[in-house]
């Protein structure tokens, strides 16, 4: 990325992508985001940086080459370090250009009361990607004390935003609903679907011994992976050997104990429960293209990209019944509700077939891309 002018007309906030690789490990649905952001907007950006309410912008050459190493994909912490010492340096005296629109897509910093200062004092055009407001709406499903952070990040957003991006409609009226329940104005806003990155649509499908269901992302308590456990015990009970195999992919998270302790001790679902904490997303393709379905029972979901990847490849998803997935899916899933055990087990049955009569053609499905997000982003960027 290289670009020879000093004003560029964006300022990026990749402070989450500078922790991300600071802390290690493998980066999350809302990293890839903030991946993909910077791919697209970099070269007319100069990255920002917060840190304990303190903001960073940086040169053009310098966001170059912190650009470059956040896309790296790999352990940079000695690199970010001998970086930010020299690079942080420099900032001092230097303030970002009065107009930039300055975009924050990783919901970074967004509690910090410090940050609707700066952009005030900076006379800044703020634009914020939301993701969910999961934290404000089932506080019951996330860290202690989320929740409170979650009503100054989005408290914070209504009173510093020029514009509003929006992962779908469904967060949209969700933040929308937020900002009436305080009495504030929503800003003006823009839906504009996630794509699904480079998965690999064309996977070789992966077969167990016996037919299998996958179900993917983060173990914690929104995706409801208890009461998949329970459907499957008493599948187990009635078919014994000839149960399907549930395979789980994704890394253990928060609010789920009760879900470790069973997938530690499986009992008599031994044998018939697969846990992988992660794979590869060749071998993750594999595992759902060969599957008699995704299975999506989450009673929360601000995206649901796993749900757009397992359409890609033309596999079967029974999801729960949520205005996002109905959003950006269709009628393509079969949809259930995520308390009814019953109904989920009748559908995994039937689904254990793929002949089953009782199963409808797959409708036609239109992925999501990001050529498209950027489109409709970049257009209406151009009207604020």
């Amino acid at each position: 990325m290289s670009e020879s002018q000093s004003e560029r007309p964006f300022l990026l906030d990749v402070s989450r992508l500078v922790w991300r690789a600071w802390r290690g490990g493998l980066p999350t649905g809302i990293d890839r985001v903030c991946q993909v952001y910077v791919k697209h907007f970099g070269v007319r950006s100069r990255a920002v940086v917060q840190r304990k309410g303190f903001h960073f912008t940086l040169s053009p050459t310098d966001s170059d080459a912190l650009f470059e190493q956040l896309l790296a994909n790999e352990p940079v912490r000695a690199k970010l370090l001998a970086f930010a010492a020299k690079a942080f340096a420099r900032t001092i005296g230097h303030s970002p250009r009065p107009g930039a629109i300055y975009l924050n897509v990783g919901h970074t910093g967004l509690n910090e009361p410090s940050l609707p200062r700066w952009i005030k004092r900076h006379r800044l055009r703020a634009v914020y990607l939301i993701h969910d407001l999961i934290p404000l709406t089932y506080p019951q499903f996330c860290r202690e004390g989320e929740a409170e952070k979650h009503e100054r990040r989005m408290s914070n957003v209504l009173t510093s935003a020029a514009g509003v991006i929006g992962n779908s409609q469904a967060t949209l009226d969700e933040l929308a609903a937020f900002a009436r329940g305080r009495g504030k104005s929503m800003p003006p806003s823009v839906s504009a679907w996630l794509g699904g990155g480079d998965f690999p649509i064309d996977a070789k499908p992966r077969h167990a011994s016996r037919p299998h269901f996958v179900v993917v992302g983060t173990i914690e308590g929104r995706k409801n992976h208890q009461m998949l456990l329970n459907v499957w015990r008493k599948i187990v009970a009635e078919r014994g050997p000839e149960a399907p195999l549930l395979v789980i992919i994704g890394q253990r998270g928060w609010q789920a104990e009760d879900v470790f302790e069973r997938l530690d001790r499986l009992g008599e679902l031994e044998g018939h429960i697969l846990e992988m904490g992660s794979c590869d997303d060749d071998e993750l393709a594999g595992w759902i293209a060969g599957a008699q379905a995704l299975l999506m029972p989450s009673c929360a979901e601000g995206y649901g990209l796993p749900v757009v990847e397992a359409l890609q490849l033309g596999a079967r998803v029974i999801a729960s019944d949520l205005p996002v997935y109905r959003e950006i899916a269709g009628e393509s899933p079969t949809y259930l509700n995520p308390s009814d055990e019953a109904a989920w087990k009748h559908a995994i049955e039937a689904f254990s077939d793929k002949a089953d009569e009782r199963i409808a053609p797959l409708p036609a499905f239109h992925a999501p891309t990001w050529q498209e997000h950027f489109e409709k982003v970049d257009g209406w960027l151009s009207t604020l």
